[in-house]
């Protein structure tokens, strides 16, 4: 089965969006040096939209390479993942 055809790789991608997004926001008010308040909220938008294009053109262009969302190799997994530190 096509990774496409998962949520999980949708999940996974929407999660990088979402990340990007917000990381995007933080990094264009910290360098506009007039303040928060005079970020124009378009400008600010178009910018976020850009990024989250961009995050989600990654994730699809890593399937070839990882088989998944991720270029750093995520497994998407029906297993949870195992955070318990007795165990690693």
């Amino acid at each position: 089965m096509s990774v496409l055809a998962t949520s999980k790789f949708y999940i996974a991608a929407g999660e990088r969006a979402v990340k990007t997004a917000g990381q995007t926001v933080v990094a264009f008010l910290a360098a506009d040096v007039t303040g928060i308040l005079e970020v124009d909220p378009v400008q600010a938008a178009s910018v976020v939209g850009l990024a989250v294009v961009v995050s989600v053109a990654t994730s699809l262009g890593s399937i070839p390479v990882t088989g998944g969302a991720s270029l750093g190799g995520e497994v998407l997994s029906d297993k949870p993942a195992n955070t318990h530190r007795a165990d690693h």
